[in-house]
């Protein structure tokens, strides 16, 4: 079966970094596609970052100064690097798999419509 376990999580002060860690089994890592998303109480679910294994990676400008997504293809790790927090990115942060193949493409529509099929539990991060 295919597992997500997120970590890395934890309560941070404002400007402050966390690096979340995701790691995956189950299934063969190379050319998935991988995304991070978060929620926070009261709000619609936010895509911040996703990876295309062995193309590209991609995070959304209102993020991308902040926010860098990186993986361990030999531990089948990714991380999401998150830097210079602020209180607005308090939320429950999930990550979440398509297996491959898949195009950089098709992961690109995935992450935009939340459209995976394996999410891990979340791991909390509060930013005070």
């Amino acid at each position: 079966d295919v597992q997500l376990v997120e970590s890395g999580g934890g309560s941070v002060q404002a400007g402050g970094s966390l690096r979340l860690s995701c790691a995956a089994s189950g299934y063969t890592f190379s050319r998935h596609c991988m995304g991070w998303f978060r929620q926070a109480p009261g709000k619609e679910r936010e895509g911040v970052a996703v990876v295309a294994i062995g193309e590209w990676k991609y995070v959304p400008d209102s993020l991308k100064d902040r926010f860098t997504v990186s993986q361990d293809n030999g531990k089948n790790i990714t991380y999401l690097q998150m830097n210079k927090l602020n209180s607005e990115d308090t939320a429950m942060y999930y990550c979440a798999a398509i297996k491959g193949p898949i195009t950089g493409g098709r992961c690109l529509v995935a992450f935009r419509e939340g459209d995976f099929g394996y999410w891990g539990q979340g791991t909390q991060v509060t930013v005070s």
